[in-house]
């Protein structure tokens, strides 16, 4: 039988197959070649963009330690979550645990995936590192980590004003974090990791810039006399169901703040925004009326014009006086006493009669150079200068009420500075609240013979029987300092029964170290007078802090 194929097709389907093969052949190497040796950078550069990135690496904050070295504010390792909802796939289970873990709903956590637009969207920020492994091996694609920094304070609501705090990006929003944030922060540095097509770090490959860690400071707070403040002030306010209160502890030699403590206070590890009325410094950022803590001052300022001297015999009979169609009273009609036992009974009388004798000026020219009126050298956020007006033309009753303690504001730190000029000789040292290494040169602002004068008048205060500061009394060591029970202003004026209860004390009074000041606002118990409410606060403040210091015992009745 005859074959029907025709023996001339069969070679032209077959060159036409190897033709159309070397055809594909040859494209599938010219797009080769213009792929490696053409476009080789532009691939190089695709496919380095999907698979190398370049990460922040956050520097870690410096450390904040008392005078001793103790932390009072340090950076722990802790990670973002977060989700690119384009890849975010879960399970209902997985979603439950993911939510119990980061302590959201799950329904919260939908509600923030749900924008497929967005690539980035945190779920939380600040989890502890066992909590973040957990979350790790749930392995839920599109769901990522970010190490960072957050920010733990040992001493929580006994420092939490003056070391302030952080927010989430551990930058500082208070106290000396926001004063210091500068030199703590350091500098983040970047480097380049290749990362799978799920967003994990497989390897570091390149530190493109290096991080730098952020200086430590060494505050000049020591932290035992921090917590024994806060403690016998806590007690204080308690005892006298007080609104609120301060105490700042001063050297006298440095100017060194060694404690420095407010309440109500609030817990920097873990804060509200209900709290944030807590978050200021009031012993720097809050003013009030002195009372009768200015009659040091006044007292000084009758002194220095020659004209009176401790012994001087003043008449404050009847026990009040009219001055412009004002009266100025004491409690008791003290009758004729010597300057010395105008300060010892406090006599707004006797004060005024000296202050009167004297130029209007010669008051607030030794006020003003004190320091009241302006800030402190502090450098604290937010301190005020308080208020000290030199008025053109001095009114007699304006001038009385000066005299003891009306109309003039200031800030706790200011009366402890003030009196600390006292104890030192009158000469003015700058505040620090940093550690000092070298004692600082100071200002001669009252004279020294004045300045030991006053120290020897405020030391009767103390040793007087019957005198305000009696509760002051401290066995061991001689004690110098003055009371002062101010009438509080409101919105309205002076506001009955609500006083402010302050009690600004030296010691030890033969060698002065230490200053004390204690100021009480609002005590609504049976007492307000500060020779009841605030001079026993002073008292165990006072001694604690001798003892943990180890000053020697200066008073030679006690052996």
């Amino acid at each position: 039988m005859k074959s029907r194929l025709n023996p001339t097709f069969i070679p032209w389907r077959f060159y036409s197959s190897v033709f159309l093969i070397l055809l594909l052949v040859c494209a599938l190497s010219a797009r080769v070649v213009e792929l490696s040796i053409f476009k080789r950078n532009f691939l190089q550069h695709e496919g380095d963009n999907r698979s190398l990135r370049i990460l922040t690496v956050p520097a870690f904050r410096g450390v904040i330690t008392d005078r001793h070295g103790y932390p009072l504010a340090i950076s722990t390792t802790v990670y973002s979550i977060w989700v690119n909802p384009k890849e975010f796939l879960y399970t209902r289970n997985n979603l439950n645990t993911l939510a119990a873990l980061l302590g959201l709903s799950p329904n919260q956590i939908q509600a923030q995936t749900q924008k497929k637009t967005k690539e980035f969207v945190y779920l939380k920020r600040g989890v502890d590192p066992v909590r973040a492994a957990k979350i790790k091996n749930l392995a839920i694609p599109g769901l990522y980590q970010q190490e960072e920094y957050k920010r733990y304070y040992p001493e929580g609501e006994v420092a939490a004003q003056l070391v302030g705090f952080t927010n989430v990006d551990d930058k500082g929003q208070e106290g000396l974090e926001l004063a210091y944030n500068k030199w703590l922060s350091g500098t983040p540095g970047k480097k380049r990791v290749e990362q799978d097509r799920r967003g994990r770090v497989i390897s570091d490959m390149q530190v493109v810039e290096q991080n730098h860690s952020g200086n430590d400071l060494m505050l000049s707070m020591d932290r035992r006399i921090q917590y024994l403040a806060y403690r016998e002030l806590l007690e204080g306010l308690k005892k006298n169901v007080a609104v609120s209160g301060s105490v700042v502890v001063l050297d006298v030699k440095t100017g060194e703040v060694l404690a420095m403590v407010n309440l109500p206070s609030f817990n920097p590890n873990n804060k509200t925004k209900q709290e944030s009325e807590l978050f200021r410094n009031r012993a720097v950022t809050d003013i009030f009326e002195p009372g009768s803590t200015i009659k040091a001052f006044s007292i000084a300022s009758a002194l220095d014009s020659g004209l009176f001297k401790p012994d001087t015999m003043i008449d404050t009979s009847p026990g009040w006086m009219r001055v412009d169609h004002h009266v100025v009273r004491d409690e008791h009609n003290n009758g004729p006493i010597t300057v010395s036992q105008i300060l010892q009974v406090s006599s707004n009388v006797g004060t005024t009669k000296m202050v009167l004798a004297l130029p209007p000026s010669q008051l607030w020219s030794l006020l003003h150079r004190i320091g009241f009126g302006e800030m402190t050298d502090s450098g604290f956020p937010g301190e005020q200068s308080g208020s000290l007006v030199n008025r053109a033309k001095w009114g007699s009753f304006t001038l009385a009420t000066l005299a003891f303690g009306y109309g003039i504001s200031v800030t706790p730190l200011q009366l402890a500075q003030a009196y600390s000029t006292l104890a030192h000789n009158g000469i003015k040292i700058p505040i620090s609240l940093l550690k000092i290494n070298k004692t600082p040169v100071g200002e001669q602002v009252i004279d020294k013979k004045v300045a030991n004068q006053m120290m020897s008048l405020l030391e009767t205060v103390i040793t007087t029987k019957g005198a305000t500061g009696e509760l002051a009394r401290i066995p061991g060591y001689r004690v110098a300092g003055k009371t002062g029970t101010a009438v509080m202003a409101g919105l309205h004026g002076y506001q009955k029964h609500h006083y402010t209860s302050s009690f600004v004390g030296i010691a030890p009074a033969s060698d002065p170290q230490l200053v004390v000041a204690v100021i009480i606002h609002d005590p609504q118990g049976k007492n307000y007078y500060a020779s009841i409410v605030s001079a026993p606060v002073f008292k165990k403040i006072m001694e604690g802090s001798l003892r943990i210091l180890n000053v020697p015992l200066d008073d030679p009745n006690v052996t």
